[in-house]
């Protein structure tokens, strides 16, 4: 078009494809309660707790620092992932700790949750343990995540998705992937009543369109609130 080479653009005849509503999986209370004692006993009920709680992507959760939670003030911030790199030269993956997060929106810094600050304390409580248990074969090249395994190495991203799932069949327990504790708390976020806006800014989306687009169907009560109008309007 632009050298003149052709007369019409054909661009201009094909369709645009129409993006499909993404409808993610999530439990419910009764649910997440049968997930949690199923964890019970795991090295990875930490984890799986505070992200019931917090919805964090993977990356983020794995990615989680002490110096990144304040126990005066009562706050926990998301300022970095981790990552897995591939050189594709038939070596072994690569562990990578960055603070450049998905979007702007992604580093955020949260209210520390009682019940979430109980169960990190304990983590804390634990990990010093099998510090003084393990001694020199503890690995401190983590020392700042909050998560990594009894002798300090960090978890891959790609050992919690596969582990959640085990413990999830194991247990006989709905099928979920890791990521959809994201879902689940988004869910139940939506379920109480909480304005999009907010949620948003709880799972650090780019903007509120992401949230509104993957969590309105769940929103009973505002339809609710809708029918009630037009039926006032026309009472």
């Amino acid at each position: 078009m632009k050298k003149d080479l052709i007369e019409k653009n054909p661009m201009k005849k094909v369709d645009r494809p129409h993006k499909n509503q993404f409808v993610g999986t999530f439990y419910n209370r009764e649910e997440i309660d049968a997930l949690l004692n199923a964890f019970i006993n795991d090295p990875l009920y930490p984890m799986v707790f505070v992200d019931i709680y917090y919805g964090l992507r993977r990356g983020e959760l794995i990615g989680l620092m002490w110096s990144s939670i304040d126990f005066e003030k009562n706050t926990i911030s998301v300022e970095h992932k981790v990552i897995t790199e591939y050189d594709g030269g038939g070596s072994a993956p690569k562990l990578i700790v960055t603070d450049e997060l998905k979007t702007k929106n992604s580093r955020r810094t949260l209210p520390l949750i009682p019940s979430v600050r109980e169960v990190l304390l304990g983590l804390l409580d634990s990990k010093e343990k099998n510090k003084r248990m393990f001694k020199d074969s503890y690995c401190t090249d983590y020392e700042d995540m909050v998560f990594v395994d009894p002798v300090g190495h960090l978890y891959t991203p790609e050992y919690v998705t596969t582990h959640f799932a085990v413990v999830l069949k194991k247990n006989n327990l709905r099928k979920l992937r890791f990521h959809d504790l994201r879902h689940t708390c988004a869910s139940l976020l939506v379920a109480e009543g909480v304005d999009m806006f907010l949620i948003q800014h709880w799972l650090g989306h780019a903007n509120y369109s992401t949230t509104a687009d993957v969590y309105s169907h769940l929103s009973s009560g505002a339809q609710t609130v809708t029918a009630d109008a037009i039926v006032n309007a026309l009472k």
